[in-house]
């Protein structure tokens, strides 16, 4: 059987997948915005450069020293960091100055643009190793400010004079703000284990373990029956739910009591009709008994030696009680042959004895219409009964085990109280030529097992004979 996850361990890979997804988000947007900040500082920073180009060349021009303009821009490259940094004359101040030196020409189609447009042109190149951002920006003469620029270049207001051509190193912010994006993926990081470990312990504490707590108590108030405490919970949840349980608990306890009353009454019940029963068979075999002129007690007896011999043949409990209460049924057919046949003194001429023998038939008839395992064992009993070991009894003329264990036992004990019994047509036979007698039959009348059986245990059959005597007077 697969193991299933706690609620613990699934509320924790739930927040743990949501705040991953949420801390992805935040360094995303973070990295975007603090990218986007970086890059309009450096492009910021690279316009105050340019400003400073321009106020410093301009400087140097109305003092007439444009020819130590080198110290100036490689200081500036010096102090800002700067990679690379040169102006580009246009052709106007070409045509004024002359081309100057040599990186001073050749503007490339980003400068050229630059020119054209006079907006200033921004160039990132932060995805190399060492990464950096080119600014171009346009120096547009104007008659504005303490420059002046038409003071000294015979141009018209507007025309771009130059642009200056800057490319910053802009390490430091990339690795700025690698450090701020990886500072800041360790704190979330470092919350969301925070965040788990408190979710998983509140888990434990105020659902996991109450709830095995109430699990526990819940068996405990069923079995005992006692109420299930909500002050030991933490929580309104579970507070209630445990006043919940004490509420089903009491209306469980209310029918289970209930119940175990209608069931105890059913039993007596179920007894009474049973022991009505049991005695309504034995009564019905004291009615045939009677009416077939057999000898006093002879139900009794057959009755008592029938469970002795199922008793010591190993039957289950159940089988013996069924076998004692059934056999006092054996004859009840007989209540079906006519008086002239069951009651003849003598001897019966082979068709009687072809009329006696229904009686087997008939009480089968008689008891096989019930579902009850009692009346169809006596039934059982009622038709075999009189079946031989060796296959030549009637009605069925059954051999061997083909003979229920019921019959086989009844078929002894009927046989041994007949021949040790006094009747209205023979005296009763000693108890040596009954032994011997029945000792003939091992295998042949009856069942062997069972006579091994009641020569074991003769003394007990002879104590029940003595204990139920017939009315009649008996040999010993």
């Amino acid at each position: 059987m697969i193991k299933k996850p706690s609620i613990e361990t699934i509320t924790v890979k739930y927040l743990v997948n949501f705040l991953l997804i949420l801390a992805v988000i935040l360094l995303i947007v973070t990295a975007f915005n603090f990218r986007a900040l970086s890059k309009s500082a450096t492009e910021n920073q690279a316009m105050v450069y340019a400003e400073l180009v321009r106020a410093g060349l301009t400087a140097h021009m109305k003092a007439n020293i444009m020819h130590k303009r080198d110290y100036y821009m490689n200081e500036i490259k010096q102090l800002q960091k700067i990679k690379k940094l040169r102006v580009i004359r246009s052709d106007e101040v070409i045509k004024q100055f002359g081309r100057g030196r040599e990186d001073e020409q050749g503007a490339d189609a980003f400068a050229k643009q630059v020119f054209e447009t006079r907006q200033p042109f921004f160039e990132s190149k932060e995805w190399r190793l060492q990464p950096a951002i080119r600014v171009i920006i346009p120096y547009i003469a104007s008659r504005e400010g303490t420059l002046d620029c038409l003071s000294c270049h015979k141009v018209t207001e507007g025309v771009v004079l130059g642009v200056v051509d800057i490319e910053l190193d802009v390490t430091e912010y990339r690795n700025h703000s690698l450090y701020v994006l990886a500072g800041m993926l360790l704190l979330s990081l470092l919350f969301m284990m925070l965040i788990a470990l408190n979710t998983s312990r509140t888990i434990h504490n105020l659902v996991q373990v109450p709830l095995e707590t109430l699990i526990d108590r819940t068996k405990e108030a069923y079995h005992k029956h006692i109420p299930v405490s909500p002050e030991q919970f933490m929580t309104e949840e579970f507070a209630n739910v445990a006043n919940e349980i004490n509420l089903f608990n009491t209306d469980i306890i209310a029918h289970q009591d209930l119940l175990k009353e209608k069931n105890r009454e059913l039993l007596v019940l179920n007894s009474e009709i049973e022991n009505t029963l049991r005695e309504t068979i034995y009564t019905m075999g004291v009615i045939e008994e009677q009416r077939s002129n057999e000898t006093h007690n002879h139900t009794k007896r057959v009755t008592l030696y029938s469970q002795l011999l199922a008793e010591k043949m190993g039957l289950s409990k159940d089988d013996v009680d069924l076998v004692t209460a059934a056999s006092p049924l054996h004859d009840i057919g007989k209540l079906g042959i006519p008086d002239k046949v069951l009651l003849k003194p003598g001897q019966l001429t082979n068709e009687e004895h072809q009329v006696m023998q229904n009686h087997a038939r008939i009480g089968f008839t008689m008891l096989s219409h019930s579902s009850r395992d009692l009346l169809k064992a006596a039934g059982l009993i009622a038709l075999q009964h009189h079946e031989k070991w060796d296959g030549s009894g009637y009605p069925q003329g059954l051999k061997g085990e083909q003979i229920h264990a019921f019959g086989r036992i009844v078929a002894l004990a009927d046989v041994f109280d007949a021949l040790y019994s006094e009747r209205i047509y023979k005296k009763a036979w000693h108890i040596d030529k009954v032994v011997n007698w029945i000792s003939e039959q091992r295998g042949g009348h009856f069942d062997p097992t069972l006579v091994d059986i009641f020569l074991e245990n003769m003394d007990e059959f002879v104590v029940i004979n003595k204990h139920y005597p017939s009315a009649l007077s008996k040999l010993s």
